[in-house]
């Protein structure tokens, strides 16, 4: 073999190598400054609904029977302690549901309208409640301790 030729080759493969070396380099470069983006995702989910005995803690949120929720849903006045995203109870907390008034469960009876007032006579105390479900709430649900 000439020593022209293994001098040719020689060339080449440095050029060729250069060539990458610089592609590297600028790469390198162009990848660090690139400005990384930052995602934020926001979802306003509203209001909570206005139902006068609580509501379903899944969507669309129908207000829910009263029997539904036990009296640990309800604040000493009365008020709904929240369920699903709207929930503000502590976050241990865990209540008891009698899932037998649950639309997914069979339920077919009536519901209360949003905006509707609650009757005082129709609301379930806990001599009387029959609960079947333990839930957080966030929607979770347990078998009921007994």
């Amino acid at each position: 073999m000439p020593a022209g030729s293994t001098n040719r080759r020689r060339g080449t493969f440095m050029r060729g190598f250069r060539f990458l070396l610089l592609g590297a380099v600028a790469g390198s470069c162009f990848a660090a400054s690139v400005p990384k983006a930052e995602a934020q995702v926001s979802i306003d989910i509203g209001v909570a609904p206005e139902c006068p005995y609580g509501y379903y803690d899944a969507t669309p949120y129908n207000c829910a029977p009263p029997g539904y929720y036990g009296p640990e849903w309800f604040s000493g006045e009365g008020v709904f302690i929240g369920a699903g995203p709207w929930f503000h109870g502590a976050s241990d907390f865990r209540g008891n549901v009698n899932s037998a008034f649950h639309p997914q469960h069979g339920y077919k009876g009536a519901l209360p309208n949003r905006g509707e007032r609650a009757e005082p006579a129709k609301r379930v105390d806990k001599d009387h409640f029959k609960g079947n479900e333990e839930r957080d709430g966030r929607g979770h649900a347990s078998e009921a301790r007994h």
